[in-house]
């Protein structure tokens, strides 16, 4: 029997049983072993907020259309961070050098659910690099989200950049962007992430409750203002106070998931003024200017060879491993305590 997550209305989890089905051609079939929950994306579907729920995307205008729900409740399997084991593979696939093979270990995408029947063109070169730990390989795609934000800022050795949010995503971007040359001012309403923001390679740290943080930001960098900013929370507010911590012609990429109308965004203010350049980083493409080297497919992958080369720690945000039976239970915390946890991984 399959094991599979769905929400069956707001804030209403259940686990369902399914056959498992035959594997068709050109598929694999894997077994779950770790899959790690999206504080972001995944609570709007568990809140009820996400457009989906109350419009249609037109994929071929790519415009939301009003008048009909695009997904209805239930809402199954959803989940975009597994890991597991391949049990077996399409009998034409077997030669294929970039394959991975029956006993392999691979992260991919699949949901949450106890096993995934995937395309063959989503799972070559997914075998986990070796020496790396299975739960880690359910940070690519998180991990693939921060990189491509951090390309997006195009930043510059010895840059000062502002990243707003300080969960797993943005605690993975904060490293990622210190890598990169950047001088990192990381922002939060939490002092417990900020702590662990400066483990992370954080030079300065701002709490957005207490701290103007704009106001900081310049005065730290002889008034001028960040060279780029990052807004990973998903949070009005926390864009609009990136628009302006920047400089002039400085550059926010948005990379949260907003919901709802703009409340607290003001874009006759600072972002007029300075004549700010916002950028939207999105997971379905990498920056245009960058595509012709760069794919989704190359973000995560190089995400998890920069962990198993420990340049970057995945292990220590993860706060809760927790049994898949008890998935409800693993919602409600992220959704009414959300400083009590990071980064929560189901276990099948």
């Amino acid at each position: 029997m399959e094991r599979v997550v769905q929400f069956v209305g707001p804030r209403d989890v259940e686990i369902a049983e399914h056959e498992s089905a035959p594997l068709p051609a050109g598929h694999l079939r894997v077994r779950t072993r770790y899959s790690g929950i999206s504080a972001g994306t995944e609570l709007t579907a568990y809140r009820g907020t996400n457009p989906y729920l109350t419009r249609t995307w037109d994929a071929e205008a790519r415009i939301f259309r009003d008048g009909a729900a695009g997904i209805t409740y239930p809402v199954v399997g959803w989940g975009y961070s597994e890991v597991g084991e391949v049990t077996e593979v399409s009998p034409e696939l077997t030669d294929r050098p970039d394959m991975p093979a029956v006993g392999d270990l691979v992260w991919g995408i699949w949901g949450h659910r106890s096993e995934g029947i995937v395309p063959a063109e989503r799972m070559a070169g997914h075998t986990l690099p070796p020496g790396l730990e299975p739960l880690a390989g359910a940070f690519a795609r998180v991990g693939a989200i921060a990189y491509n934000a951090v390309l997006g800022a195009g930043i510059n050795l010895g840059e000062d950049v502002a990243v707003f949010g300080q969960g797993v995503i943005g605690l993975l971007t904060t490293r990622l962007a210190q890598l990169s040359g950047a001088r990192v001012t990381a922002v939060d309403a939490l002092d417990v992430r900020l702590e662990t923001a400066r483990q992370y390679g954080a030079e300065r740290t701002l709490n957005a409750r207490t701290d103007d943080v704009a106001e900081r930001i310049r005065e730290a960098t002889g008034g001028r203002g960040a060279d780029a900013a990052i807004e990973i929370s998903g949070v009005y507010p926390a864009l609009h106070e990136a628009l302006r911590s920047v400089a002039v012609d400085g550059r926010v990429v948005a990379s949260g998931f907003y919901q709802g109308d703009g409340e607290g965004l003001r874009l006759g203010d600072e972002f007029h003024h300075n004549r700010v350049q916002l950028i939207c980083s999105q997971i379905g493409g990498v920056p245009p200017h960058l595509a012709g080297r760069w794919t989704v497919e190359r973000l995560q992958q190089t995400f998890l060879r920069l962990v198993a080369e420990s340049k970057v720690d995945v292990k220590s945000l993860v706060s809760h491993v927790i049994p898949v039976s008890d998935v409800a239970d693993a919602y409600r915390l992220l959704d009414e305590r959300p400083h009590d946890a990071l980064q929560m991984v189901l276990e099948f």
